[in-house]
């Protein structure tokens, strides 16, 4: 099955009872049993629920998996990959991270003993010269949040597995409509489902998904075990969400690509950071690993380098919303170091990379010369 057919078909069936060709919302906290310990293969919803099952079973469908889990957000996705490791664990993770992700392991999991390498994945000799026996995860968004970073899957995955290192990859800029990480080798792949899968900006979530099916059962043990778990509602919305991702994914890689264009040929702009313009860095790489488009997320700095410009840019905007998130229908700006990686020191996050004057679009599926004219006008 081809993956646009996926979106719609994978892992999907009519229901059972009443032939509903829609997924119904199992809108029920517990399931009546035949006897005690005999049921249809629902008890209580924290373990199961059918309509979070059809979301699962597309997740896995989408990413060529084998077992898929939805989580209330994406950090409860993430968190709950950190519940397989224990004091004295090490983790590698990129260096250029989302800020909730750099702050979870910084600040809490760091507080339990487990300590944190973030690296330059590219540079793949340090990178394999800190692992060592208490290296237990590798932690890798590509492309990164906010600065468009890539890093080359099948290669680390080469050297993970020949260390018997497990290896996850937030695969959410990219979506698998671009990036199936899983065939590349990796491990694991965490969404926030939030963004591009939901599509609509109308619910919070998350997902796991992995080919090893012990593995899938150690992660939903420690999802039941702790009830970060999706409820059925915004599991209806994300499967609804899933329907449509080929079709806005085509429109989303469409318009950040003209957008990213027109951004390089401007005379107040400095840097663009779009994986899809050949002066990137990590341009062959995106070539390689991702199908068929390079996504909508664009980031941009200003000659001039003032943080006053960049926040009256934000404000000047019309079509876009300066808003968190991403990967809506709509178009949304943001001005990371002020809102989604506050939470990162600010000596950190200069050290990254990302300076007072960056800012992050998510391009929607709007007319593309819409979006650019809005732009124009707030550069004046």
């Amino acid at each position: 099955m081809k993956f646009n057919t996926k979106t719609i078909h994978g892992g999907q069936h009519h229901d059972p009872s009443t032939g509903a060709v829609m997924v119904p919302v199992y809108q029920t906290s517990t399931f009546a049993q035949k006897s005690p310990g005999v049921h249809g293969g629902y008890e209580y919803s924290r373990a199961a629920n059918p309509t979070r099952t059809a979301l699962e079973d597309s997740l896995a469908s989408i990413e060529n998996g084998e077992r898929g889990l939805a989580f209330s957000s994406g950090l409860a996705a993430t968190d709950c990959v950190m519940k397989l490791l224990k004091p004295g664990d090490e983790v590698i993770a990129m260096d250029d991270l989302y800020g909730g992700t750099y702050r979870m392991f910084t600040r809490i999991y760091q507080d339990y003993g487990i300590v944190f390498h973030f690296v330059d994945m590219n540079d793949t000799a340090k990178f394999e010269l800190l692992i060592n026996d208490k290296t237990k995860l590798v932690w890798v968004e590509t492309p990164t949040n906010p600065l468009m970073k890539l890093a080359d899957i099948a290669a680390i995955a080469k050297i993970t597995k020949a260390k018997n290192v497990l290896f996850a990859v937030d695969n959410t800029f990219a979506t698998p409509y671009l990036q199936r990480p899983l065939d590349l080798g990796a491990d694991i792949v965490m969404h926030s489902a939030t963004k591009y899968l939901g599509g609509h900006s109308d619910v919070i979530a998350g997902a796991l998904i992995v080919k090893d099916a012990a593995l899938g059962e150690k992660l939903h043990f420690a999802q039941f075990a702790t009830g970060g778990t999706l409820g059925p509602q915004d599991s209806y919305l994300v499967l609804r969400g899933i329907k449509t991702l080929h079709l806005r994914m085509q429109r989303h890689c469409e318009n950040g690509v003209k957008v990213a264009q027109y951004l390089e040929n401007h005379p107040k702009i400095k840097t663009v950071y779009y994986p899809g313009l050949e002066n990137h860095p990590h341009y062959d790489i995106a070539k390689k690993q991702m199908i068929g488009g390079f996504g909508g997320m664009v980031s941009f700095t200003f000659t001039s380098g003032e943080k006053a410009e960049a926040i009256k840019f934000l404000e000047n905007l019309r079509v876009f919303t300066l808003a968190e998130s991403l990967g809506g229908v709509e178009s949304l700006a943001n001005h990371p170091a002020l809102m989604t990686h506050a939470s990162i020191p600010e000596p950190k996050r200069k050290e990254i990379g990302i300076t007072d004057d960056l800012v992050r679009l998510s391009v929607g599926v709007e007319d593309a010369e819409d979006l650019i004219a809005d732009i124009e006008q707030a550069l004046l």
